[in-house]
């Protein structure tokens, strides 16, 4: 089997979309896909991210919100940005790594006018759904 691609999701926060992705990416695709996830400013892992992950089966609860500094001798693949700010601020990086943005909307920013938990939640558990189907493409759908 061929090595596997290594891959960082790019998130402002490295709180929650990234995080989703990294999760996603290690329960669908661990025998495709060495995935890391990190942001340009991070700020803890959201709980309400670990919330809706766990309910879909996947544990992210080890995960810490690490900043892209600390992954810097990791040669990646890929380079997903997860968010819009991200992929303004994101770093050239060296050698052969690719870079493309696959924006999702942020579930914190969606939940604020939230008038209960749930109705908060159904805001991110509709992100997670959509970082799965664009995870489960991976890697066939990155550009070669």
């Amino acid at each position: 089997m061929a090595d596997k691609v290594t891959i960082l999701f790019l998130c402002t926060g490295n709180a929650c979309r990234s995080q989703m992705c990294e999760g996603w990416a290690r329960h669908l695709k661990g025998d495709l896909i060495e995935a890391y996830s990190a942001g340009i400013v991070p700020h803890g892992v959201d709980p309400r991210a670990l919330k809706v992950m766990a309910e879909a089966g996947v544990d992210i609860s080890s995960h810490a919100s690490k900043h892209l500094d600390d992954l810097k001798s990791i040669a990646f693949d890929y380079v997903v940005t997860v968010c819009d700010a991200a992929a303004e601020r994101c770093p050239i990086f060296p050698g052969q790594v690719k870079q493309l943005h696959r924006g999702f909307q942020d579930p914190p920013r969606l939940a604020r006018g939230a008038k209960s938990e749930d109705e908060a939640l159904a805001h991110y558990r509709r992100v997670r759904d959509a970082i799965r189907a664009f995870v489960e493409s991976l890697p066939a759908a990155l550009p070669r």
